[in-house]
């Protein structure tokens, strides 16, 4: 779209829908048969050549062939774009492709992603037009890629071969960095690198075993023992020849420099000169931006990341550079330890389609670098992490859902940092036993930071200051939620809603998968067999429920015109991806014939997406939005007859991607957005999504957004939540789920979960039951499995799995204030919901492998049962108090492992001493729950002091933190007293204290006083636990709790 329609749009958005839009009729006709589509096919095919192209479309099954061929479906081509080039004259054969490269795949448009990213920052202030004001406006510039035909740079001589066998023959395997990634092990290709050959046969063995113990092997994919990579024989030598330093020094906001290259790397297209700048952000955050000063290359977007410019005071960091290698290291100052050192690591490589950066690593303690299905620590003995968005099977060695380049590593002295690399292109992470980390990235920049911690948690509060800290979620969104794939008609979608709740079992959000869309057409409901969908939510909005549909991005594209909105919007707003063409992209996912994508960075995306949710809401009233297959998901693997052959579908180093290509599952790389090539954007997909559906609900309902996102990328939890995807329903991953949600919490994404039971397969009730006790503390709770398998909510799993789920999920709900308030954290200071043992006992080196416990906040460790018929859980106790759930007994932790008992029906639980929790009295909804009293758990340290927090709010408004309106109370313990302090009183919706517990009392307690009036008490003095029931006592102003 042009600026005069932009313009047109800002003084009356109604006009601009007169002129654009065709007129549909938004009521959905209540009497519509299932056919009705077919009955308008065959009479409109009568006069539209259109309709005789989709007619062939429906013959042959060849989709391509109706835009190829009836151009008249699609608007004309934008003045200008026949410049574009069509992926159909690039290079037919591979061995050429390099040498007449069409694209040079980075150059962006500054103008067009200054716009999106300060819409994405300032955007959602304007509400005042509803989704008529969800835009921003366009320039009148080329778009992004159109000047990215080769021009070419004078490639730089070959290196000198490595003349003396001492450069090489006396590396370790350790320190053998692979010179020859990703292509044919070749000797002469090696050696014209300048790099050593020395074909080993030797196997390399563990110096020590790997400190996390594999619980189970997975049904499905490579054991997490096998050693995807072999060690390299083509490494680089002691003294390669590189980049090197010509010139660094100081500047206001930290250092300035330039490195220069002589010899080629051997990848096409040297940067021959880099401009590397260091800013120094804040005292514990440190920014190295290594670019080509002379030509832009593409710069994520996303996450929006602050723009500091002047240089902190007093860092706890320093840097060092070596002139002669082009090597840099970042130090913590107060230990001189190097945190990210490029020296004697692999050499820094900066080519058109190829990036490179290494670095040493302080110690084997590594986490992060997701998506994954291999564990919560890192393996560096010879593994490898891909990064690249994909519509898979979580299986472990395969690329997921999700491209998170950040890590978090521990040092020797138990401190921790962190590093995220901000590049959204596809890349290969390996990790070697030296112990380091190598990034290969086939674009982009280097855009590097460093976060000194030097705890766990205050790395992560480091990261998410920068990515954006998590959304706040609406607190029915911690309540029980259910779903099925193959719920065929509403009729079964309410018979397990009614079991369910007629079990007792705690539950707030029902959901439905494709089943309930009209041939699987976004934002339609089938009139047949969910007709009454819309008196379903209501009833559901009656009794205190919530509903989440799915909804996924790909739009049907082969609908006549005038009968599917969706459609024929998106080609009046031109807001589809697009090919080569300049015609929307077409693939195929779920839709009858084929499938288009919105480009969700587009300036009037967001506008025409809130269009469909607003009319779809106008009918059914969901309260959240489930966005599934953002990868994207494309069943053809690009077009119908895949993608052209050139440098961007097929790049000169292909990243280990699961299918071999990068188009694998999706759509083809030189696919159009409006900033550029899907090449560069994909990784970003779902993430402009969610934005685009967040910024919509927010004006749709009036209320925070509740989003759940497969896609995601660094910062995706500033808008959406996630959850794990289609994983297997075995004990392998019932194991796995656990570094899952701790993997995205340290992510900066606390709102996730995986499907409880599984997805794929058939779940056995004994898995289930105890899958439904540990789903119970996801943050995001949800059973959900595929239309192949059986039915597997609670009740259909028989009376023991229902008990088992009732009585977890009551213990949820109870926690249900201390869960919130942990949320609550998180959005004000990005402190993770979920965390693993080692965040809390950093120094504690034998929590460094846990994954089969976890944290809530710092206060209560879960600690399942992931085996098949025990009644016993072996879990590591650090030292400390702790107080076992059921009981109140005090467990005097020793920093061992201790048998914790684990009948059937009971999921282990500790409670840390020196934490208190805010508790609410449990309901079956947590509407309900809200109206209930409160109590409070107050479990007493060693020298008889705790402390805790409690936020509350309307649970739902949007802005509550920001705008300030919400009640903050603080709890504080010492011998014989408890405080409640309110620091702040905005929200007075009535909160009553009616109970107390206070856990670990020593000494025959004879009278208690509550705000100095006396109460009646109880006081077990061999558990040593001290309550009191029936009080209304205000928890809106302070008092306090003694006993004498």
């Amino acid at each position: 779209m042009g600026k005069i329609q932009l313009k047109l749009l800002t003084t009356s958005p109604k006009s601009v829908e007169a002129q654009l839009l065709p007129e549909h009729n938004d009521t959905p006709p209540p009497t519509r048969k299932k056919n009705q589509w077919a009955v308008n096919f065959v009479g409109l095919m009568m006069g539209v050549g259109l309709i005789m192209c989709i007619l062939f479309v429906y013959v042959y099954g060849r989709a391509l062939f109706m835009f190829r061929g009836c151009s008249t479906a699609f608007p004309t081509k934008e003045e200008g774009s026949e410049s574009f080039m069509n992926v159909e004259q690039t290079p037919e054969h591979p061995q050429h492709r390099w040498e007449s490269s069409p694209y040079l795949s980075h150059q962006p448009n500054p103008e067009r992603m200054r716009s999106y990213i300060n819409w994405v920052k300032y955007g959602s202030e304007r509400k005042d037009c509803g989704v008529d004001c969800l835009f921003w406006e366009a320039d009148d510039s080329p778009p992004s890629d159109e000047q990215q035909v080769l021009k070419g740079r004078e490639p730089l001589p070959d290196p000198v071969r490595v003349q003396d066998d001492k450069q090489c023959s006396d590396i370790p395997l350790s320190l053998r960095f692979d010179c020859l990634p990703g292509g044919t092990v070749d000797q002469n290709v090696c050696e014209s690198r300048g790099c050593c050959w020395l074909a080993d046969q030797e196997v390399p063995e563990r110096k020590k075993p790997f400190p996390s113990p594999h619980l189970h092997h997975p049904s499905h994919g490579k054991p997490l023992e096998d050693i995807p990579l072999n060690i390299p024989y083509c490494f680089y030598p002691r003294d390669y020849e590189g980049y090197r330093f010509v010139n660094f020094s100081s500047d206001t906001y930290g250092n300035i420099g330039y490195l220069k290259r002589d010899t080629s790397s051997g990848y096409l297209i040297d940067i021959p000169l880099l401009k590397m700048e260091v800013f120094y952000e804040t005292p514990t955050r440190i920014r190295v931006r290594i670019q080509d000063p002379s030509s832009p290359r593409w710069e994520s977007p996303l996450p929006v990341v602050p723009n500091a410019k002047l240089g902190a005071v007093e860092p706890l960091y320093g840097i060092t550079v070596e002139e002669d290698d082009g090597a840099f290291v970042i130090f913590r100052k107060a230990s001189s330890l190097p945190l990210f050192d490029t020296r004697s690591a692999a050499p820094l490589v900066y080519a058109d389609q190829f990036l490179q950066l290494s670095t040493r690593l302080p110690s084997e303690y590594l986490y992060g670098l997701g998506e994954h299905l291999e564990g919560l620590l890192l393996d560096t003995f010879w593994k490898r992490r891909v990064l690249w968005n994909l519509d898979q099977i979580p299986e472990p060695g395969k690329n997921t859902y999700g491209s998170h380049p950040f890590y978090l590593s521990l040092e020797p002295d138990g401190n921790a940092h962190g590093v995220f690399l901000l590049n959204s292109n596809a890349m290969d992470v390996v990790l070697q036993p030296t112990p380091a980390a190598t990034f290969r990235i086939i674009g982009g920049i280097l855009d590097l930071y460093v976060f000194l911690g030097p705890t766990p948690n205050d790395v992560i509060s480091q990261y998410t200051e920068v990515i954006g800290r998590p959304f706040l979620p609406p607190y029915w969104s911690l309540g029980y939620h259910q779903c099925k794939y193959g719920y065929k008609s509403l009729n079964e979608t309410k018979a397990v809603w009614q079991r369910t709740r007629d079990a007792g079992i705690p539950f707030d959000v029902q959901w439905n998968d494709i089943d309930y869309m009209e041939e699987n057409k976004d934002f339609t409901y089938d009139l047949i067999h969910f007709r009454e969908l819309p008196e379903f939510v209501q009833q559901l909005h009656e009794v205190g429920m919530h509903y989440v549909p799915i909804v996924d991005p790909g739009i049907s594209a082969s609908e006549p015109l005038h009968t599917y909105p969706p459609w024929d919007e998106g080609l009046a707003l031109h807001v589809f991806v697009r090919n080569g063409s300049n015609m929307p992209f077409v693939g195929k996912v779920w839709n009858t014939v084929a499938t288009t994508w919105p480009d969700f960075t587009q300036p009037l995306s967001t506008y025409y997406w809130g269009r469909q949710l607003l009319r779809y809401h106008s009918w059914v009233e969901f309260d959240g939005a489930w966005i599934d297959m953002n990868e994207p998901s494309n069943f053809w693997s690009g077009s119908y007859d895949g993608c052209g052959d050139n440098n961007l579908e097929h790049p000169p180093f292909l990243p280990h991607v699961h299918g071999g290509i990068l188009y694998y599952h999706t759509i083809c790389m030189t696919a159009r957005h409006y900033f550029g090539r899907h090449y560069s954007i994909h990784n970003l997909y779902g993430f402009t999504e969610a934005i685009a559906t967040n910024k919509a609900l927010q004006i749709i309902r009036g209320k925070r957004p509740f989003i759940i996102s497969r896609s995601s990328f660094a910062g995706l939890g500033h808008y959406s939540g996630h959850w794990t995807g289609d994983i297997w329903s075995d004990w392998f991953n019932l194991w796995q789920s656990i570094s899952g949600i701790l993997n995205f919490n340290m992510f900066g994404i606390p709102m996730v979960g995986a499907d409880i039971c599984g997805f794929n397969g058939n779940v056995t009730a004994s898995l289930c039951l105890r899958w439904m006790q540990l789903g119970a503390f996801y943050p995001f709770s949800r059973n959900h499995n595929t239309d192949t398998a059986y039915d597997q909510d609670p009740v259909a799993l028989g009376q023991d799995v229902v008990e088992a789920s009732r009585k977890a999920l009551e213990i949820r709900y109870l926690l249900l204030p201390y869960l919130y308030s942990l949320f609550f954290n998180a959005h004000l200071t990005g402190e993770p919901v979920a965390r693993p043992l080692f965040f809390q006992f950093h120094k504690d080196e034998r929590t460094y492998g846990i994954d089969t416990q976890f944290m809530w906040g710092s206060g209560l460790m879960i600690a399942p049962a992931l085996k098949e018929n025990v009644t016993e859980v072996k879990a590591y106790i650090p030292e400390g108090r702790w107080y076992d759930w059921y009981s109140k007994t005090i467990i005097e932790g020793k920093g061992s492992y201790e048998m914790l008992a684990a009948p059937s029906d009971v999921i282990p639980l500790l409670i840390r001493g020196g934490t208190i929790m805010p508790v609410q009295v449990p309901a079956v909804t947590t509407t309900r729950s809200r109206k209930n009293d409160m109590g409070i758990i107050a479990a007493l340290d060693e020298s008889g002091h705790a402390a805790g927090e409690w936020f509350w709010d309307d649970g739902e408004s949007l802005d509550t933190a920001e705008n300030m309106n919400y009640t903050h109370v603080v709890f504080s313990a010492e011998p014989g007293n408890v405080s409640v302090n309110v620091t702040l009183a905005a929200y007075q919706e009535p909160a009553n204290l009616g109970y107390f517990e206070i856990l670990g009392v020593d000494g025959n307690v004879t009278a208690v006083y509550v705000d100095n009036k006396k109460v009646t008490f109880s006081y077990e003095e061999i558990t040593k636990v001290l309550s009191a029931v029936g009080l209304k006592k205000s928890l809106l102003v302070g008092f306090s709790i003694s006993w004498e």
